[in-house]
């Protein structure tokens, strides 16, 4: 995933031919567009309406600029009534500004603004966009010829590289392979140091750091032969030129005399490499940033760089933007009391937000007993806004992985509430779901015929033995990235198939299957203006009215792979993040369990830990105001018990969290010791063979081996205890319960009985 995003196309700069291309700022609307609003009459009306803080920064048109501005402070606003004063005061040639951010989007509204304000001629654009403009308009100078072709699809080169070096890659290790790739180039390491900077990072590497520093130099060594260049490359070409060249350097710096940098915690290496040389000697630059917002650190992103910005600029003028025009006091106090439990240089730089708007209702914090409920009362709670007048396009449901989104998709639906994703395909919508729904339909069809199902006694077993034949294992891999989102997409399916057979004992395959296609078709159905569905990345930059923060749970968030003390801390940031988003309405809800019946085992995230009612406290730490924990419903199926699966269940052996079916029904890790009793289970099978002969049905029809062997650990004393052994249906049960319990019970002569 990438922070930035570019946009290679030339633009339009019309009948301005008196300057080279690679000045031009792009569209130049007349200001007197009734499309706009009134452009302000002179430059101290540019300043009308602005705070003091955001005045100050106006008014700082001079030397290093550090701008501190949290969530909701009006930033841009700042910068760009800045830039606009400086113009219309005559102190800023606006053809010699230069105001860069990280999206398209960004750069786009920031030209909007800076036209509404009558300095339609700075060019804001992205830090790609920046420097492709320069590296066309130079290349022919520095290098001769034609700047080569800009490769357009980067992860296709890849997979030939790793052909090339007789390295399998599937669909999804490709893309993070080449996530990598791109980390590498934007922190200036080259292919044969790379082993070395994940290790000095503590990176999580999608796979052997060596294996792919050999892929990215056959990478590097396959662009130089088919002469093109990615984008990465770009920004390196480009500061290799201004390196090497002083005469192309002093041209650029000629021309562009001011700097504006939006978004600077999120600057990587190589963009702050950029930024120094078109600065050259000058320090006619202003930077605006928040380190508590830091959340692409994956990425290369860095705050280091706005953080040692007093250190490299002794006398710059810094000004701290802490009015916060978006979230309602209650809201703000939340967020406030999350960062003043935070640690690290971040945390220490944290900026103590004030709110400008009137009181609001308190945060709500629920708790449900499992994810079904949870995400059935937060729909219930989306209804009950909506009827209260709070527009769905004005309401957001936010989570920590894409794969979380399938059971809120499926509640909204249900509920009749229209939704919208974000930054992302929807949950049938993504490949690999859509692949797994094909195998699952074809064993379906097949049934007992296919060789995928042997073995496979009830329905979660055949849909994890499916799932299995996609490539799916029940242990996740290691880290982020494309890999384990499948994994956590196809994982969603096989607890759909845990959560479906206990709800319908005695589903079958085909049932499962033509469940998942309802629920397809279901949510497939086009919506406007619906509740926003989105990972808490993905909504970065942006606020609704209510804000629903989901599956508050420590290893959901901070992330079970968040292993050190800063990738902690940027979780926690992430859930800052989050939480400023809202403006008025906020509810941070958890389940206890994954499935309804399954074993109450999570706990809330620690950050929560001294703010939501009832947690205790923490050093550094202030409570939450009012309110209280609201206990949400165990769903439909409360109270009922499960077979198949128990959310998270922990070996009781070692205590690891156990994933694979198989140990799950033993409920230990199978190269844990085990205390099974061996005469029980002798008795065991030899019973299962004389009871599959009388049925004329394979052993494994009456029980699995797995499954007697935990009838022989367990030595169940109960219908109910022989019921909660996974494997053991109520069909079996009633078929075979009474055999079973007997020989547990040491009694003889009981396995003959036929079944009527």
């Amino acid at each position: 995933m990438r922070r930035y995003d570019h946009d290679p196309r030339p633009v339009d700069d019309g009948p301005h031919r008196s300057r080279p291309t690679w000045q031009h700022g792009g569209v130049t609307a007349a200001t007197h567009s009734p499309l706009f609003p009134q452009v302000p009459e002179t430059a101290d009306a540019v300043l009308d309406g602005l705070d003091p803080e955001q005045r100050e920064v106006a008014l700082a048109l001079h030397g290093p600029v550090c701008v501190l501005a949290g969530a909701g402070t009006g930033k841009t606003r700042a910068i760009t009534h800045r830039i606009a004063y400086g113009v219309r005061a005559g102190v800023l040639p606006p053809a010699s500004v230069l105001a860069v951010t990280f999206t398209n989007r960004a750069a786009g509204e920031m030209r909007g603004r800076l036209r509404q304000l009558g300095a339609g001629g700075v060019q804001a654009r992205t830090f790609h966009s920046a420097a492709l403009r320069q590296l066309q308009f130079f290349w022919p100078k520095a290098i001769g010829g034609p700047l080569p072709r800009l490769v357009e699809r980067k992860a296709q080169l890849v997979a030939e590289a790793a052909a090339r070096c007789r390295v399998r890659l599937d669909r999804n290790e490709l893309r993070d392979v080449t996530a990598e790739i791109e980390w590498a180039k934007v922190t200036q390491t080259v292919p044969a140091d790379y082993p070395a900077a994940v290790a000095r990072s503590r990176r999580d590497a999608p796979r052997d750091p060596a294996e792919i520093g050999q892929l990215y130099a056959m990478y590097e060594q396959l662009k130089g032969e088919r002469s093109v260049i990615d984008f990465e490359d770009v920004l390196l070409l480009t500061v290799g030129i201004l390196q090497d060249r002083p005469d192309i350097a002093d041209q650029i710096r000629r021309q562009y005399q001011h700097f504006v940098v939006d978004e600077y915690q999120d600057v990587s290496p190589l963009q702050q490499r950029l930024l120094e040389l078109w600065l050259g000697e000058r320090d006619s630059l202003c930077v605006v940033g928040d380190a508590s917002q830091t959340i692409y650190s994956f990425t290369g992103a860095t705050p280091d760089h706005l953080l040692d910005f007093r250190t490299r600029h002794p006398h710059a003028t810094v000004v701290k933007l802490v009015r916060d025009y978006r979230s309602t006091p209650q809201v703000v106090h939340l967020a406030n009391g999350l960062l003043n439990q935070a640690s690290g240089r971040a945390a220490d730089h944290r900026l103590e937000l004030i709110s400008q708007r009137g009181t609001g209702p308190e945060p709500v914090y629920a708790e449900y007993g499992d994810e079904p409920a949870e995400a059935e009362g937060t729909a219930r709670r989306v209804r009950d806004l909506i009827a209260a007048g709070v527009p769905a396009g004005e309401i957001a449901v936010l989570y920590r992985i894409n794969a979380q989104s399938e059971v809120y998709e499926q509640a909204l639906a249900d509920a009749g509430v229209p939704y919208q994703l974000r930054g992302a395909e929807r949950f049938f919508e993504r490949q690999e779901v859509r692949e797994a729904g094909a195998a699952l339909r074809g064993a379906a069809r097949f049934g007992a015929n296919d060789s995928l199902l042997d073995g496979a006694d009830d329905l979660p077993a055949q849909v994890r033995a499916v799932l299995s034949g996609q490539g799916w294992s029940s242990v996740p891999p290691a880290g982020s990235g494309a890999v384990r989102d499948r994994w956590e997409s196809l994982a969603a399916l096989a607890r759909l198939a845990d959560d479906f057979a206990a709800a319908r004992p005695g589903a079958t395959l085909s049932d499962l299957v033509a469940e998942l296609d309802e629920r397809a078709a279901a949510q497939h159905a086009p919506t406007v203006q619906g509740v926003t569905l989105a990972s808490l990345h993905a909504a970065k930059g942006l606020e609704w009215d209510a804000v629903f923060l989901v599956g508050l749970t420590d290893g959901m968030l901070p992330i079970t792979y968040a292993k050190t003390d800063e990738q902690i801390e940027e979780e926690r940031r992430l859930l800052y993040v989050g939480v400023t988003r809202a403006r008025v309405h906020l509810t941070l809800s958890w389940a206890l369990s994954r499935s309804p019946g399954g074993r109450a085992h999570r706990v809330p995230s620690r950050f929560l830990k001294g703010l939501r009612p009832g947690s205790g406290s923490r050093a550094g730490g202030h409570g939450a105001p009012g309110g209280g924990v609201e206990r949400g419903g165990a769903g439909p199926l409360a109270g009922t018990r499960r077979r198949g699966s128990r959310g998270l269940v922990r070996c009781r052996v070692c205590g690891t969290t156990l994933t694979e079916a198989g140990a799950m029904k033993l409920l230990r890790c199978e190269d844990c010791p085990s205390d099974m009793d061996e005469g029980l289970y002798e008795r065991l099978h030899a019973w299962r063979a004389e009871r599959a002969r009388a049925l004329g049905q394979p052993a494994y029809c009456v029980f699995t081996e797995k499954t007697l062997m935990a009838i022989a650990e367990r030595v169940p004393a109960s219908a109910g205890e022989l019921a909660m052994i996974a494997g053991v249906g109520a069909r079996k049960l009633d078929r075979f319960g009474a055999d079973v319990l007997a020989i547990c019970a040491g009694e003889e002569g009981v396995a003959g009985a036929e079944d009527d």
